[in-house]
């Protein structure tokens, strides 16, 4: 009995792993965000191992059952739609269930979106804090004036529907002249990584309609920073 969280790719299906691959071959079943989804990636590495939904619309109600079912003999693997599972998606629920339940985890290393885009940004990397989705509605306000004192860099996830007004609001709380990146599509045909202040990002993307997974990667709070404001 064990689960694997196996990291698929965010975009370019060449990032999956050999080792990623023969786990999912060899489980006897995986849990996935979206069946359809998967399937394209199943298919590509021939992978004929049975799927079954776990999303965040019915992880709730489905982890006793999966629980049992791999303390039962079941090797389960867990993917989502891309990336590694659990950051910024399904998958926390499951593994804190199972560890509670004495099932053995065990994560692959893998893609995950915010790794190249930290890197790309040039902005320091060795100490930051990922905020993955910010509050939409409750406690958004609370945590960008949170956000506006933090020391090390940040790294934010986000939709084109929303990215303008975040790096809008980020602009506003932690000051306009503040060093961000903006990075999109990551490992895609049309990946790209804007560099700049907020509130020349902001500006760019108002003018060029975002499209595609946005992460956004801000420096922290510095003497420099403060000076320039």
């Amino acid at each position: 009995m064990k689960l694997y969280i196996v990291p698929t790719p965010v975009g370019n299906l060449e990032d999956m792993t050999f080792r990623a691959v023969r786990v999912l071959k060899e489980a006897d079943l995986i849990l996935a965000e979206d069946t359809r989804t998967s399937s394209v990636l199943l298919k590509h590495y021939g992978i004929s191992t049975p799927m079954h939904s776990h999303h965040k619309f019915n992880e709730h109600q489905t982890v006793d059952a999966v629980v049992r079912q791999i303390k039962a003999g079941t090797v389960a693997a867990l993917i989502s739609d891309a990336g590694t599972p659990a950051i910024s998606d399904p998958g926390f629920l499951l593994v804190r269930a199972c560890v509670e339940q004495g099932v053995e985890v065990e994560c692959l290393p893998g893609a995950t979106a915010f790794v190249p885009a930290l890197v790309d940004s040039a902005l320091p990397n060795d100490r930051f804090c990922f905020e993955g989705f910010l509050p939409q509605k409750k406690g958004r306000q609370t945590r960008l004036r949170e956000l506006a004192g933090q020391a090390c860099t940040m790294v934010l996830y986000e939709s084109p529907y929303r990215v303008v007004k975040t790096l809008a609001q980020l602009a506003e709380y932690l000051g306009g002249e503040r060093p961000a990146s903006v990075s999109r599509e990551i490992s895609k045909v049309h990946e790209e990584t804007v560099r700049g202040t907020l509130r020349e990002l902001t500006e760019h993307f108002t003018a060029q309609p975002p499209r595609g997974e946005f992460v956004i990667v801000v420096a922290g709070k510095s003497d420099r920073n403060d000076k320039k404001q």
